[in-house]
């Protein structure tokens, strides 16, 4: 295939980005998205230009870090996958593809097409663990019953990623569906609720401190979600904050 690509180039977060374009040809319809950025950045290199800056590490649909925003679509045009999971045959001859960071305030451009993702670090760190006493007190978790469905349920939400496609997606770059799926995956079990009360607090209360926006309530972040993490868990979320702040 022979492509045209229109991608953001910006040298750092304190200076000015513009889209580039750029022509490659020989693209293989079983390539990976990420593969085609590198026969396109050999190219570069082998021209003597600089090439593009972009996110990436497992290549396998595990650590979300290939964020992009592919003609205004986070991870692309396919669905329950990341960037590094797109094949070029979801693309034709002669096509123009778009290519663009993920844009939220609280995700600031380090270079090209690499963002800062670490407020959701700070969401983590703000809520997103359990406390366990080491001293020699310790239960053994797998001898407290669970119900499966609660089980499942708690799976479910556990297998975000943190990559951001749903602030992304989202038209007031919410990070509630990432902050959610995190409060779930403890609320949802025993192990879990000792601190509930502090965790959703905690966690919400960072999320804004970040600048992340409101629910918009459209879904888009649940399409968009290359892990399919439901709506639910915002759901969840909020009772569980409503039932934090009621308790005084």
């Amino acid at each position: 295939m022979n492509l045209q690509l229109k991608i953001w180039r910006q040298q750092n977060a304190g200076s000015k980005g513009k889209m580039v374009d750029y022509s490659i040809s020989g693209v293989e319809s079983d390539m990976s998205f990420l593969e085609m950025l590198d026969v396109l950045n050999e190219s570069l290199i082998n021209k003597g230009e600089e090439p593009i800056a972009f996110d990436h590490d497992c290549r396998e649909g595990i650590c979300g870090s290939c964020s992009l925003m592919i003609n205004g679509e986070p991870h692309g045009p396919d669905r329950l996958i990341t960037a590094c999971q797109l094949h070029m045959r979801k693309f034709k001859d002669g096509d123009t593809i778009v290519i663009e960071p993920f844009r939220a305030k609280a995700f600031p451009v380090i270079k090209d097409l690499i963002i800062d993702r670490t407020a959701f670090d700070r969401i983590h760190q703000a809520g997103g663990y359990i406390s366990v006493n080491t001293s020699g007190n310790t239960v053994d978790a797998n001898a407290i019953p669970i119900d499966k469905h609660k089980a499942d349920e708690a799976m479910d939400a556990a297998t975000c990623i943190g990559c951001g496609a749903c602030v992304a997606a989202c038209k007031n770059a919410s990070a509630m569906l990432f902050t959610s799926a995190k409060v779930a995956q403890f609320a949802l079990l025993p192990q879990g609720r000792v601190e509930a009360t502090e965790r959703v607090q905690n966690m919400v209360r960072q999320m804004d401190l970040e600048g992340f926006g409101n629910c918009t309530n459209t879904g888009a972040c649940e399409v968009e979600c290359p892990k399919g993490i439901s709506l639910e868990n915002i759901a969840r979320m909020n009772r569980e904050y409503l039932m934090a702040t009621s308790k005084g």
